[in-house]
């Protein structure tokens, strides 16, 4: 952490206007055994650990879904230390989310679902690991703003805290009357115009799952038409979008996109920005659509035609789209 960042509080019940224990309880450690031969375990590793908050008493769990993607077995560990097996019902690559079942006879602690597009700037929020209290910070909502992930990820409105949770994946995010109102996603450091970066953390918010909550809970996807995925990895720099890694024989690479180009325009559309860019490529149409994009390479200008797919073809377990 940056020297200067404050020192995370952890919250003391008697200062809550809330049941402290109770939220507390809710939290869960989730941990995952990921195969070898996943798409995503070069990326993110075959054994995966993080957090998770019961949303329903019989045990059903919500979570950051990087954590149970093509997770081929998961323990869930509640607030008394007893571990259970669960199975992945869903995960959601638009919004991030994931849903885990434990596989557990007993009642486990569940919290209500709050309303996180209440949230703004300067809010006091409680944010939530496994672990009872000292794994609890008490911190501060400092933006709600766009995020783009090179991932080919975009929320319209995160919500970014800090202090920095030292244990932020899957961790539940609590507003003052002990309600649920996003789950923790990434570790960021938050610019403040020339001051140094304040460390925090990249919240999402709770209000998107509600729209597609009883779709993953039934069929196991969210019930959308999937958007057209690249395997195209870029960043932002001053002001021009350069292509910084490709999937191994993703739809980008197959169209002789390269490492190093400049993407331009993307179906006739000037782009600068990863968001401007992810909205251009899904404006085109639904997974499988042709996405014609323009790239300077080596200071000459080519126009290129990507086969999109979805990306939850790539993937192990529920077919989320």
């Amino acid at each position: 952490m940056a020297e200067d960042a404050p020192q995370p509080e952890n919250p003391r019940p008697e200062h809550t206007g809330f049941d402290l224990n109770h939220v507390l309880s809710s939290v869960v450690g989730v941990r995952c055994h990921i195969p070898e031969d996943a798409f995503t375990a070069s990326v993110l590793g075959t054994e995966r650990s993080g957090n998770g908050v019961v949303i329903r008493s019989d045990g059903l769990v919500l979570t950051i879904g990087y954590l149970i993607t093509e997770a081929e077995t998961v323990w869930i560990t509640d607030h008394q230390g007893r571990a259970f097996p669960g199975a992945v019902l869903a995960y959601d690559q638009e919004t991030g989310f994931g849903l885990v079942q434990a596989l557990v006879r007993d009642t486990l602690p569940a919290v209500e679902m709050g309303v996180s597009s209440n949230v703004t700037e300067g809010d006091p929020v409680v944010l939530v690991g496994h672990g009872g209290r000292r794994a609890a910070i008490n911190t501060q909502v400092i933006a709600v703003r766009e995020f783009a992930g090179y991932w080919e990820y975009l929320l319209d409105e995160a919500i970014f805290t800090s202090p920095a949770h030292p244990n932020w994946g899957g961790a539940g995010l609590f507003d003052q009357e002990g309600r649920l109102i996003g789950i923790g996603s990434l570790f960021i450091q938050q610019s403040q115009g020339e001051e140094t970066p304040i460390d925090g953390n990249m919240i999402v918010p709770i209000d998107l799952i509600k729209p597609i909550y009883e779709s993953m809970v039934t069929r196991g996807t969210a019930g959308r038409v999937p958007r057209p995925w690249l395997g195209m990895y870029c960043t932002e720099v001053e002001d021009r979008l350069v292509v910084a890694g490709l999937s191994d024989d993703g739809p980008a690479e197959m169209a002789d996109v390269q490492v190093g180009d400049i993407v331009e325009k993307v179906d006739g559309v000037g782009v600068s920005t990863l968001a401007e860019m992810f909205r251009a490529i899904w404006a085109v149409g639904s997974a499988g659509a042709d996405i014609p994009i323009t790239v300077i390479r080596e200071g000459e200008r080519l126009d290129l035609s990507i086969a999109s797919i979805s990306r939850a073809q790539l993937l192990k377990g529920p077919q989320v789209h």
